[in-house]
């Protein structure tokens, strides 16, 4: 329970406590979200816990990424105690700030970023309708979570326009150069280091929440003419790189404890360093997608084939090693229906079946102006809700 008066079923109530860095014309830096009010955390833990005061301290939050389980769950305790004790009241009520005055910033600093690709409803659906006469999973696929080296420097926060990017895509037998054509979105959920490893040490499977501080919501922007005529032999490169954006917030591992759940049947069994029986980090997400506004699709993350403790542990088996601030994006996260997927590839059947938008309209790929959101819930305790931070990203024109 807290002091501050919010509906029960709020999913960024006391049982969420997402982190975040914020910009007002008064003060920057790290903050806790509850409802829809931020608190700032330095100001807050230098009155009343200033040996953790240094940990909020500063532009990002870095420094708490970095500290381990141990420093985080001192934070999420000191935290909810501020906001469930009356004793506390009077320090933090008048630090709370609206949301609506405050501009969010990307809250930590990207090391590196990878990006998965671990749901086999997307990945058959797109075998299927760029493969028709193949298999629709290639062989490697169930044995392993296929990812690939993205770009951090083009990772944005929630809200970054995105620029229409330009490329080189076949056309017939022409190829030609400028904007895309075929602006897609990829709803996905993404994965916050905090705690790195050595090189040579691979991480294992119960050691994910050792190492991983949260969650965001990612939309991997994806440019499918100039991805299907580059990706031959080596992979995405240009038609991924463009731009990325994740939530504002940082959902907190030990927010969704009470959404995990038992990951999917697999056939073949994974090798040992990816069985992951009895320490499952499937979670039970459900994602929303909205293109201005509008309920595209629901994706259920629980559908996942591969786990993001997997993905983790595969990343890091040859011996490469994690750094605190890496971060790494599940891949589409698309249902068995329709309604369920996480990209317009899939909704229009790569632009062969337009979808109907509610005004009558059919659609395919982004447009120019389009804004897409993404959000999540997952349970929490006691009935309650958790939430995952919204990303959103409106469409730019390209650059001439």
């Amino acid at each position: 329970m807290t002091w501050l008066e919010l509906a029960p079923a709020d999913p960024f109530g006391i049982q969420t406590l997402p982190y975040g860095v914020i910009h007002t014309p008064a003060l920057s830096g790290c903050a806790v979200r509850i409802g829809d009010r931020a608190l700032p955390l330095y100001p807050a833990a230098s009155t009343l816990r200033p040996e953790l005061a240094w940990l909020l301290d500063g532009s990002t939050l870095d420094r708490l990424l970095a500290a381990g389980p141990q420093a985080w769950s001192a934070i999420r305790l000191a935290v909810t105690e501020w906001l469930s004790e009356d004793r506390d009241r009077s320090v933090i009520e008048p630090l709370l700030v609206d949301l609506k005055d405050v501009s969010m910033r990307l809250p930590f600093t990207v090391a590196d970023y990878v990006d998965f690709y671990a749901s086999a409803n997307h990945a058959a659906n797109v075998g299927r309708i760029l493969r028709p006469d193949a298999e629709p999973l290639p062989p490697n696929w169930k044995h392993l979570p296929i990812g690939y080296h993205g770009r951090s420097g083009t990772v944005v926060a929630s809200g970054t326009g995105i620029r229409r990017p330009n490329g080189q895509r076949k056309e017939g037998e022409d190829v030609l150069f400028g904007p895309t054509a075929r602006l897609d979105l990829e709803a996905e959920v993404g994965f916050v280091v905090g705690v790195g490893s050595a090189m040579g040490t691979p991480v294992a499977v119960d050691a994910f929440d050792r190492h991983v501080f949260g969650a965001v919501l990612l939309n991997d922007w994806s440019a499918r003419d100039i991805q299907a005529w580059e990706y031959v032999p080596l992979g995405p490169f240009l038609g991924k790189s463009f731009a990325t954006s994740i939530s504002g917030w940082i959902t907190p591992l030990a927010a969704l404890t009470h959404a995990r759940v038992a990951g999917p049947l697999r056939s073949p069994k994974p090798l040992p360093y990816l069985d992951d029986r009895g320490s499952s980090w499937n979670l039970d997400l459900t994602l929303e997608v909205r293109l201005n506004g509008e309920l595209l699709s629901r994706p259920p993350f629980a559908s996942m084939y591969w786990t993001p403790a997997q993905m983790l542990a595969h990343l890091t088996v040859n011996g490469a090693s994690c750094r605190s601030g890496d971060l790494f994006g599940s891949g589409t996260v698309s249902g068995s229906e329709r309604g369920q997927v996480g990209s317009l590839l899939e909704l229009s059947w790569a632009g062969r079946e337009p979808f109907l938008l509610s005004d009558g309209v059919e659609r395919t790929f982004l447009q120019d102006g389009d804004r897409v959101s993404i959000t999540a819930t997952a349970p929490g305790p006691a009935g309650s809700v958790i939430g995952i931070a919204e990303v959103s990203g409106h469409i730019l024109p390209a650059a001439r």
